[in-house]
């Protein structure tokens, strides 16, 4: 399997698969392949987020395997959200479906050679979250990013996530503050609407890396408004502010991979 990362929240709303898509863009535009997995089964949203049509409905090939659908050669996704007859069918799943489905997302998708695997959660510490864990590698497993908000509930709920990668030893590959300030489309001045500084402190206590903060960009929201292909989209991305701030944090986690990957190497020469 590729080096895999995981994005979690502790609350939804925060931007998580907004963040996730950002992740993707980065890494491609790095020259990396990379996959995308929405493990969000009751309410999958990266498929819209990449504006891939509603209808289109994953493949098996000749091994009996699932084919992720292709955004461009260099970036692939696989969704609840192409398992569906109607997009509107409700998905009423208790837990050990869930996690049955997660298993087939890792071991019955044909991945090909990406390097990377970006993994989008719901939001919590659920059965997606320990299906996604038990079912990846501890030699694949990168670490997650934890993805919060400024405002003080949103700092509450990312500290039970920061628990919860503690108590399942998963590396923390550090936090993100979304929506730090709103950026002015017109004289580029940032106000911080949700107030500012709460992710980078919490980061600080918690003694893990904070990777920076990303303010509300309207005219990305412009782009994720309109119909754009995924193509498109990413093209557009290139130009955005947060593809700046993502850059530098694309390098650190280059950086991070490969400390891993020489850590595992080293432990299999044991």
């Amino acid at each position: 399997m590729p080096a895999t990362i995981l994005v979690l929240s502790g609350k939804g709303g925060v931007g998580k698969t907004t963040i996730t898509t950002h992740l993707a863009y980065s890494l491609v535009s790095r020259g990396h392949k990379v996959g995308l997995l929405d493990i969000d089964i009751t309410a999958p949203s990266l498929p819209r987020n990449l504006n891939i049509d509603p209808n289109t409905k994953i493949t098996a090939n000749t091994n009996g395997k699932w084919v992720p659908i292709t955004v461009n050669p260099q970036l692939c996704v696989v969704s609840m959200s192409f398992l569906l007859a109607k997009q509107d069918d409700p998905i009423i799943w208790r837990g050990p479906k869930k996690q049955t489905l997660i298993r087939q997302f890792i071991q019955n998708v044909e991945w090909g050679d990406i390097d990377y695997l970006v993994v989008d959660t719901p939001p919590g510490t659920g059965d997606e979250h320990l299906a996604i864990l038990q079912n990846t590698k501890e030699e694949d497993l990168i670490g997650a990013i934890l993805v919060t908000t400024p405002q003080i509930v949103a700092l509450a709920d990312v500290r039970r996530e920061i628990t919860f990668c503690e108590e399942t030893k998963t590396n923390i590959l550090g936090l993100i503050e979304n929506m730090s300030g709103y950026r002015c489309p017109t004289c580029e001045h940032c106000t911080n609407i949700f107030s500012q500084g709460g992710g980078k402190s919490l980061a600080e206590q918690c003694k893990i890396p904070f990777m920076g903060h990303i303010p509300i960009d309207p005219s990305w929201y412009t782009v994720e408004r309109s119909q754009a292909t995924a193509q498109q989209r990413m093209e557009a991305f290139r130009d955005s502010d947060a593809s700046k701030l993502w850059r530098q944090m694309v390098e650190s986690l280059n950086l991070m991979h490969n400390k891993h990957k020489a850590l595992v190497e080293e432990s299999a020469l044991r």
